[in-house]
């Protein structure tokens, strides 16, 4: 009788992963949103390919994330909200890159930031991307190789992008007030310390166990490790982290096909411009609908803003191979953590152990 019923379970399995997979979500967002973060990302780009430096147009594109922080609230919360969320775009980015400075600190560093900017976040209910971008462009900076001298010229170049991001929005924000009436800001629950601090710690060691995966496998591009991991911990439940698991493993191998096709074309700087724009307002035009779709469209952006200042220096194949193998490493890290954040035992005796060591006064 019990070996009856696995294929019964098996199906059923399927049957709820197959409607999961296919399941679209209700969204108000207005069209005008994903065309300004297409401009935010695209335009450092367009002057960049104008200007013949593309490399300096990938960061300012990077600060131009920004705008993706930026609440559906009245227009003095919406600004207050992007511009502290590109300072810590601007304050991430440094840290990263200055860990480049000490041997094996990368690891550490990172983990760090994901732990500070999770709690934040925790703390001020910031809705997704969270911490997502945060994380992505410390990882970026710890391991992109850069002259000490040059550091602050990346920096700028990042706070550059980061201000255009915050011009558009307030442009953004003026036309859709004039149409659209403000949600109300929600009032800030009491912190709770579970919520806020033991979990930024599960994420941010669990980020930091995946780098030094990658670390120990010597991949080549070790950052892409830890953002795989962090998309999979954003889940808000065990079930929710394995869809984004299970939704970006299959959204990121079909946007490597995807990527595979992009990489095939002639590419220069205008048409990787002209590319990131359109790939950007696919994204925010499907993030809030379908991740898993998503993240098809997620993987060429990101692999366009890593690497088209290295484009010619290496077969497509090997590249997307690499992606891959560096998602799936992140995601299966992402998992472990994942069981830690929403399994009840795990956390209990995760959350009596953190009680222990850190000071702490409880609200209740």
């Amino acid at each position: 009788m019990q070996s009856a019923r696995w294929p019964q379970e098996i199906r059923a399995l399927i049957a709820r992963e197959w409607q999961q997979l296919r399941s679209f979500q209700a969204s108000d967002r207005p069209w005008q949103m994903p065309l300004t973060a297409a401009l935010a990302t695209g335009l450092p780009l367009l002057i960049a390919a104008w200007t013949g430096q593309l490399g300096y147009g990938l960061l300012s594109s990077l600060g131009g994330m920004a705008f993706l922080y930026l609440p559906a609230t009245p227009m003095h919360h919406r600004m207050v909200t992007i511009m502290a969320c590109s300072f810590g775009l601007i304050a991430s980015f440094t840290l990263g890159l200055l860990s480049q400075l000490l041997p094996l600190a990368a690891a550490p560093v990172l983990t760090v930031i994901t732990i500070l900017v999770t709690m934040i976040c925790r703390f001020y209910r910031l809705p997704p991307p969270g911490s997502y971008f945060f994380v992505m462009v410390a990882a970026l900076a710890a391991y992109t190789p850069v002259p000490v001298l040059q550091i602050p010229l990346r920096v700028g170049l990042l706070a550059m992008g980061s201000l255009l991001a915050c011009v558009l929005a307030f442009g953004y924000s003026l036309h859709v007030l004039s149409q659209r009436t403000p949600r109300p800001i929600q009032a800030l629950p009491a912190a709770d310390f579970d919520f806020v601090v033991v979990a930024a710690l599960i994420i941010g060691l669990t980020v930091g166990l995946s780098l030094l995966l990658a670390e120990l496998l010597q991949l080549e591009r070790p950052y892409w490790v830890p953002v795989s991991c962090l998309a999979v911990l954003q889940g808000a439940s065990l079930r929710a982290v394995w869809n984004r698991q299970f939704q970006r493993l299959l959204g990121t191998a079909l946007g490597l096909l995807l990527t595979w096709a992009v990489l095939s074309l002639p590419l220069n700087a205008w048409s990787v411009a002209l590319l990131v724009m359109l790939l950007s307002g696919v994204v925010e035009t499907l993030v809030v609908r379908h991740y898993g779709m998503a993240a098809v469209f997620i993987t060429p952006m990101a692999i366009l803003l890593a690497e088209a200042a290295h484009l010619g220096q290496g077969s497509a194949s090997s590249l997307i191979e690499a992606r891959f193998y560096d998602t799936l490493a992140g995601g299966l890290v992402g998992l472990l953590g994942g069981l830690s954040l929403h399994r009840p035992p795990l956390r209990q005796g995760i959350s009596r152990l953190i009680r222990r060591v850190l000071p702490h006064k409880d609200n209740s």
